[in-house]
């Protein structure tokens, strides 16, 4: 009958074997651990794990005080040792007997340690399911057969090991792959992003403060609010933010709130669990979830639903969340970057946007100035994206020339720098040089942008009559005209931009609109 401490001692070192291969343990510590352990079950000089290499067994560890004596590369052909290749078939382990060691085929170390006729040695196979991971050999100096008890206890060890190391190396495997997965995606992000440092560069005073401002707040963990028209750069300041900040090796991850239906936007920054919904087939992770160690923008945040506005003020504070359709919490922690270019504190004063979640937001916020207000930068910035373009239109080395950035510079650019991109990247296909200039460059007609200022304004066609001429009738200048009449409309409302009976209701206009074309104007509100 087996020794009942013996038996307890083995099943508590299974235990620790199986929580082992759960850790992060690599597989040589699991072996060096598992063989160190398996003195006490059966004594040995030495003990030595092999992995199975084709048709030789290749040893990798070892341990005991004979260990420094078995060569680096040492291996183990199978068709020299037909006893041993038996033992591997059967997948059973075997203690050979001084016979079987007299014929030599038994020994795994015949001829090359100098261990006398009928020592203790026993080969224990590994196998993990249909797998065979190699094979443990026990020697000992001491000339008697291992005992059948004790054998059939090794046997029992060796495969929950054998189990054990099968899962360290899929872990091992894993980490890998997700390794190699993570330095693609910072590849990618890189190449998105540009050179952080030279997209973030400026001439214009407004912007190099803006960008001191970015680089300060990226060493903390606090929420930043990116504020600035469509197309100006809010996403490039996100990753740039990132980029500087002690989350870079991390996640960045970004969700546009404006883009995706009410419904779906849940899921898709919480995650949900198989069943949760029709067509919800298996456990999805959420955007805050892929983002966990990272960083988070969400894009257009004043578009966000108000029920998820209470959802992201929790996770917010309290960094936990409930995928849909699960009662489990989940904890992350993830910085969080918001863009928007609606006036939020106008949108809560009006209850579409949470004045709490507003507050939380705005610890940090950054205002990116409109590109009409850095001309300066055009000649960078047209280096820059001519740059970024040329992986789609296959063109390099292209440039514009000093009569296309003039022709540039004329341009009130409402759509910032998206609209300069496309500009530019339209100009690639169209030229076949190397060089943009002035007829290369389509943008819209000056005639057709000063009718369609004029409508935005609201103006009639008695209006129109009415501002374009002063009291003696003279022709005034169109930004003239549009101050007199953002003028007169404000006096209209009493000075109210927001609201149903606001000036920007009354001019067709978004506030955050009317508000920039005023501070272009230089009309006070």
């Amino acid at each position: 009958m087996e020794d009942p401490k013996r038996i307890l001692d083995l099943a508590g070192e299974l235990k620790q074997l199986a929580r082992s291969a759960a850790t992060d343990a690599s597989v040589d510590d699991l072996v060096r651990r598992g063989l160190d352990w398996l003195a006490r079950l059966a004594p040995y000089d030495l003990a030595t794990y092999f992995v199975l290499d084709g048709n030789r067994l290749v040893a990798r560890i070892r341990r005991g005080v004979l260990a420094d004596r078995v060569p680096e590369e040492y291996s183990v052909p199978l068709e020299r040792f037909p006893t041993i290749r038996a033992a591997m078939d059967t997948r059973r382990a075997r203690a050979f007997t001084e016979d079987e060691h007299a014929h030599g085929d038994g020994d795994p170390f015949d001829g090359v340690l100098d261990l006398p006729p009928g020592h203790s040695c026993m080969v224990v196979p590994l196998f993990a399911g249909d797998r065979t991971v190699g094979a443990l050999t026990l020697d000992r100096t001491r000339c008697e057969v291992y005992p059948a008890a004790v054998v059939d206890l090794v046997e029992t060890y060796a495969w929950i090991l054998a189990l054990a190391i099968s899962s360290a190396e899929q872990k091992e495997a894993l980490a890998r792959l997700q390794a190699g997965d993570e330095e693609r995606a910072r590849l990618l992000e890189t190449e998105l992003a540009g050179d952080i440092d030279r997209v973030m560069s400026s001439a214009n005073p407004a912007f190099r403060e803006m960008a001191r401002r970015a680089r300060q707040v990226a060493e903390t963990d606090t929420a930043v609010l990116l504020l600035g028209e469509t197309g100006t750069g809010k996403e490039r300041l996100a990753r740039a933010i990132h980029e500087w900040s002690p989350r870079s090796q991390r996640p960045f991850v970004k969700i546009n709130c404006a883009a995706l239906p009410a419904a779906l936007l849940e899921s898709e920054l919480f995650g949900h669990i198989k069943g949760a919904f029709t067509g919800a087939t298996r456990d999805r992770p959420g955007r805050f979830a892929v983002a966990n160690g990272g960083t988070l923008l969400l894009d257009e945040i004043g578009e966000l639903p108000l029920d998820l506005q209470a959802k992201l003020l929790r996770v917010l504070q309290e960094g936990t969340f409930e995928p849909v359709g699960s009662d489990t919490t989940v904890k992350v922690d993830v910085r969080v970057l918001a863009a928007t270019h609606v006036d939020l504190l106008q949108a809560s004063r009006e209850r579409h946007f949470r004045e709490d979640l507003y507050y939380r937001l705005s610890v940090f916020p950054l205002s990116v100035p409109p590109l009409r207000d850095r001309l300066e930068d055009l000649p960078a910035l047209c280096s820059s994206l001519l740059a970024e373009q040329a992986g789609r239109t296959g063109r390099r080395g292209v440039r514009v020339s000093k009569e296309g950035l003039l022709k540039l510079r004329g341009y009130p650019w409402p759509g910032n720098i998206r609209e300069l991109a496309n500009v530019l990247e339209r100009g690639v296909i169209l030229s076949p040089g190397a060089v943009l200039g002035p007829e290369a460059l389509d943008l819209p007609h000056r005639d057709h942008r000063e009718h369609r200022d004029r409508r935005e304004l609201g103006a009639g066609a008695g209006d129109e009559e009415e501002a374009d001429a002063g009291a003696s009738g003279e022709v005034l200048a169109l930004d003239e005209v549009q101050r007199r009449y953002i003028r007169r409309t404000l006096t209209r409302t009493g000075g109210r931009i927001y609201g149903k009976d606001g000036a920007a209701a009354l001019l067709g206009m978004k506030p955050s609109t009317l508000q920039s074309r005023m501070k272009k104007l230089e009309v006070d509100s």
